[in-house]
C-alpha cells in the first residue's frame, strides 16, 4: 500500500491504511554517522551544521543507498527514515527554555504508598511491578497478575491475565494497563501461516482494567521489529521500536505492521534519510499513543539514527543516544508534547555514554558526562558538557580522572556528581550554575565505587556500588561487598561519607547495581530497601590473608530492608522468599525463581516481588503478614 508522504494521522482502529513502524537491533555495535541533521522542511531554514534529510524518489534509490552503505544480506546497513503523524503547530520549532520542574505534568503520589522509581518527575518508566496504593500489578513471563494488595489482610490473586507472548514490562495508569510483548519469530511459525518468520514483532496491549477481576482489550498493536525503551507522560505512552535496515540478497526489506489479519508495508518513497552516514543504521520509530482513548489518534515519527544504547526522556523532549566504534557520541534530541512528535536536532560530543542518568535537562540546557577513549590505550579521561536548545556544545569540562571510567552520574539542580573508578572512588562535585563554565568544586577520594547515586536530600547522596581492595598484583582493585554510602555534599568543595555499611564478600550481587527500578527509598520513613544476593567467605579455609580476589559462597538472597537517615545506616532485617537453603550454591551463576526482585510500602507494610512469590510484612518488626504463591 502506498502510503502518503506528508505526515498522517491515524485511527487506531484503522492501522491497516497506516503505515507505521521501523526498527533496529540496538547496541554497542553502532557507528555514528556525524553530520546528520535535520529534517527537511521547505517551509523552514535548514538546520545548520549537520546537513538535512529527504525522502527518496524511489525504490531503486533506496536499494542504492542501501547496498553503498553495508550491501546486501547485512542487517546493520543503511537505513531510512518514515514520517507520518500530525505535528501540532505548537511543537514545530526547533526547541524552548524549560524554566522549572515541569509541575503542571507532575504525576502526585499517595504519600502513603511508593511508586516506581524513576529520574524525571511526571515522566513514568515501564517495569515489571506496578501499583496504584489498592492492587499489584506484576509481570511474569506472558502473564500479568493482578493482585488485591491493601488491605493486606484481604490480600488475593484478583486475575490473571494471559498473554499470547512473553511480557517485557507494563505502566499502569487509572484504569488502564499497558503490556510491551515480545514475538519471537518461534511462536510465530505456531501460530501465523502467513508470516516471515524470520522476524522480530513487539507487541503493544492496551486493557481496561476498572473492572480488575476482568480486563478487556482495548487497543492492539503489532509492529516489526524489536521493543527499545518508552515513557509514560500523562495520558501518553511514548514507545521506540527499532528494526535494522538491510537488503536480504536482492530483496529489500522493509518493516511492517499488523490489524487483525491484515499487514501493511512502509513504501521507500515514504522514507526518509540523512545525507551523510557511517553506516550501522536502523529504523527507529516513535509512536504517541493516547491510553485513555481507544479511538483517539496515534501519531508516529520514524527517524533513521545510527543504533541506539539509551534514552533519556524530560516532560517535553526525548533524547536517544547513538554511539559505535569512534570514540563519540550523536544525541537526537525529538519534541514530545500532548501526542505530537517531532524532530528537534543533533548533537555530537566525545566520549560515551553510560545511561540515563548521565543526562539531565535544566532550564533549557542539556546536560551530558561521557567518559572518553583511546581504542590503543584505553579511557583517556572523563567530561561534562552542556548543549543549548539547537544541540550545540556551549559548555565543557574535560579530561576528569585521566584513566578512569564513569561509574554513575547524577545531575541535580546547579550540580552535577561523577563517581569514577579504577583503584579508589572520586566523588566529583561539579558547579553548573553557569551553563558556559562547568566548574569542578570538590572531590572525595575513599576505596570503593558507586553504581547508582540517589537523592537523600538536596545536600545529601545514597551510593549503591561495592568494596574494593587494592591488588597486589597491578595497578587495579578487587570488587567486594555491595557498599551503601551516605555522602555529605553541603560542603561543596570537601564532600564527605557520612556512613556506609557493606553487605557479604566478593561475589555478592544485587539488581539495584544496573536497574534503578529495584532501589527502594523514602525519606519520610528512614526507609531503604533493595535485593541482594549475599555470599561469604570463611576465613578459617585460608591459612593466611585471603586473597582480594577470591570469590565467596552464597548464603543469602532476599530484601534488604535498613534503616538510614543522616545519623547512618543500619540492617533492619531481611525478607527471603527461599526457604530451601540448598537453593543457595557457590559459584558464579544462581538463579532462583524465589529471588526477589522488587519491593514496595503500602501504609504500614513491606511488599517483596520475586517470580515465584509476594510477601507482605510489617514495615517496623519485619513480621509476615501474608504471602501469595505465584507458581503454577
Amino acid at each position: 500500500m502506498r502510503l502518503p508522504v506528508t505526515s498522517v494521522s491515524l485511527d487506531t482502529r484503522k492501522l491497516a491504511s497506516f503505515a507505521l513502524v521501523a526498527f533496529m537491533v540496538g547496541g554497542l555495535l553502532g557507528g555514528i554517522f556525524w553530520n546528520f541533521g535535520g529534517v527537511y522542511v521547505p517551509t523552514l531554514d535548514t538546520f545548520q551544521g549537520f546537513g538535512f534529510m529527504k525522502q527518496f524518489e524511489s525504490q531503486d534509490q533506496l536499494i542504492e543507498f542501501l547496498e553503498e552503505y553495508g550491501g546486501s544480506n547485512n542487517y546493520y546497513k543503511g537505513g531510512p527514515v518514515l514520517m507520518f503523524g500530525v505535528v501540532p503547530s505548537s511543537v514545530t520549532g526547533r526547541g524552548f527554555a524549560v524554566e522549572e520542574l515541569y509541575s503542571d505534568l507532575s504525576q502526585a503520589l499517595d504519600p502513603d504508598y511508593s511508586s516506581t522509581n524513576i529520574q524525571v518527575e511526571g515522566v513514568d518508566e515501564a517495569d515489571i511491578v506496578k501499583t496504584d496504593g489498592e492492587y499489584i500489578y506484576l509481570v511474569k513471563s506472558k502473564s500479568i497478575y493482578i493482585i488485591k494488595a491493601y488491605p493486606a489482610e484481604e490480600a488475593q490473586i484478583v486475575t490473571k491475565l494471559e498473554l499470547e507472548f512473553p511480557v517485557h514490562d507494563i505502566y499502569v495508569n487509572g484504569d488502564k494497563l499497558v503490556a510491551f510483548s515480545f514475538l519471537s519469530p518461534y511462536y510465530y511459525m505456531e501460530t501465523f501461516i502467513d508470516v516471515e518468520t524470520d522476524k522480530e514483532k513487539t507487541q503493544v496491549s492496551v486493557y481496561d482494567i476498572s473492572d480488575r477481576a476482568n480486563p478487556v482489550l482495548d487497543q492492539d498493536l503489532t509492529i516489526d521489529g524489536m521493543y527499545f525503551n518508552s515513557r509514560m507522560i500523562g495520558d501518553y505512552v511514548y514507545f521506540i521500536i527499532t528494526n535494522p535496515a538491510y537488503m536480504d540478497d536482492d530483496t529489500l526489506i522493509l518493516p511492517t505492521i499488523r490489524q487483525g489479519k491484515e499487514w501493511c508495508t512502509v513504501e521507500a518513497e515514504d522514507i526518509w534519510y540523512p545525507n551523510v552516514t557511517q553506516g550501522w543504521i536502523s529504523y527507529h520509530t516513535i509512536t504517541a499513543l493516547n491510553i485513555m482513548d481507544p479511538d483517539a489518534k496515534i501519531t508516529s515519527e520514524t527517524f533513521l539514527l545510527d543504533d541506539s544504547t539509551t534514552l533519556y526522556v524530560s516532560p517535553r523532549n526525548m533524547y536517544i543516544v547513538s554511539q559505535g566504534w569512534r570514540s563519540d557520541t550523536v544525541i537526537t534530541k525529538i519534541g514530545i508534547e500532548d501526542g505530537g512528535i517531532t524532530f528537534r536536532g543533533n548533537g555530537t560530543v566525545p566520549g560515551y555514554i553510560l545511561n540515563q542518568f548521565s543526562m539531565d535537562e535544566y532550564k533549557g540546557v542539556f546536560r551530558v558526562a561521557t567518559t572518553s577513549r583511546d581504542w590503543r590505550i584505553g579511557t583517556s579521561g572523563n567530561n561534562v558538557y552542556t548543549l543549548n536548545e539547537d544541540m550545540e556544545i556551549i559548555g565543557s569540562l574535560e579530561n576528569l580522572a585521566p584513566g578512569e571510567d564513569i561509574y554513575s552520574a547524577r545531575f541535580m539542580g546547579d550540580r552535577c556528581y561523577l563517581v569514577t573508578f579504577k583503584k579508589v572512588d572520586p566523588l566529583f562535585t561539579i558547579d553548573l550554575s553557569d551553563p558556559e563554565n562547568p566548574t569542578v568544586l570538590g572531590k572525595l577520594k575513599i576505596p570503593g565505587y558507586s553504581d547508582y547515586l540517589h537523592p537523600y536530600d538536596e545536600n545529601t547522596l545514597i551510593g549503591v556500588g561495592k568494596e574494593t581492595v587494592e591488588a597486589k598484583e597491578g595497578d587495579f582493585s578487587w570488587y567486594q561487598g555491595v557498599k551503601i554510602s551516605l555522602f555529605d555534599v553541603s560542603d561543596v568543595e570537601n564532600p564527605r561519607e557520612l556512613a556506609k555499611i557493606e553487605i557479604g564478600d566478593r561475589g555478592t550481587d544485587s539488581p539495584a547495581l544496573r536497574d534503578h527500578h529495584a532501589f527502594l527509598f523514602s525519606k519520610e520513613r528512614n526507609l531503604l530497601v533493595i535485593p541482594i544476593l549475599e555470599a561469604q567467605i570463611d576465613e578459617d579455609d585460608f591459612s593466611g590473608d585471603v586473597p582480594g580476589g577470591f570469590y565467596g559462597d552464597y548464603v543469602y538472597q532476599g530484601a534488604y530492608v535498613f534503616d538510614i537517615s543522616l545519623e547512618g545506616i543500619e540492617l533492619r532485617g531481611q525478607v527471603t522468599h527461599i526457604d530451601d537453603d540448598s537453593l543457595l550454591r557457590s559459584g558464579f551463576w544462581f538463579e532462583s525463581e524465589n529471588s526477589v526482585e522488587r519491593s514496595l510500602y503500602i501504609e504500614e507494610n513491606l511488599y517483596t516481588i520475586s517470580q515465584g512469590k509476594l510477601k507482605i510484612n510489617n514495615l517496623e518488626t519485619l513480621e509476615e503478614v501474608a504471602s501469595i504463591n505465584l507458581g503454577e
